[in-house]
C-alpha cells in the first residue's frame, strides 16, 4: 500500500453517481487522465460562459433555451466545483497560508480582490 501518496477526487464519478477517488503520487497514469479531463471540463465552462453572455446579452431569448442554458450551466458548474474541490484539497498547509502576491486584501481587508472581469 502506498503510504507517501495524497488522496485526489477524480473529475468523474462512479456508475452508482459517487465520487471516485486515487490513493498515488500524482505521476500515473490514471492523473494524466484526470489532468486532462479537468482541464477539458474548464475549457468546457469557459465556452459556455461565453454562450451564455452571448444568448443573455442578445434579450431575444425563449423560455426553452433560458432552461437549457440554465441545465447546462449547472453540469458545467458542478463540474468546476468537483475541480476546485479536488485541486484545493491537494494544496499544502503552506499553499493553503500563502497568499499570491497579486492577491491583495479588498477595501475592508479580509478577502482577496477579484478582476472587473469577473463581473461581466
Amino acid at each position: 500500500m502506498n503510504t507517501t501518496g495524497t488522496v485526489r477526487l477524480l473529475p468523474w464519478t462512479g456508475p452508482d453517481g459517487k465520487p471516485c477517488f486515487l490513493l498515488g503520487d500524482g505521476t500515473g497514469y490514471v492523473s494524466r487522465i484526470a489532468d486532462r479531463m479537468e482541464e477539458e471540463q474548464l475549457g468546457s465552462a469557459a465556452d459556455l460562459i461565453d454562450e451564455a453572455r452571448q444568448l443573455l446579452g442578445e434579450r431575444s431569448w425563449t423560455p426553452g433555451e433560458l432552461h437549457l442554458l440554465a441545465v447546462e450551466l449547472t453540469a458545467a458548474l458542478v463540474q468546476v466545483h468537483r475541480v476546485a474541490e479536488s485541486r484545493g484539497a491537494r494544496l499544502t498547509e503552506a499553499e493553503r497560508e500563502a497568499p499570491d502576491a497579486d492577491e491583495a486584501p479588498d477595501a475592508d481587508g479580509d478577502g482577496p480582490r477579484l478582476p472587473a472581469e469577473a463581473f461581466g
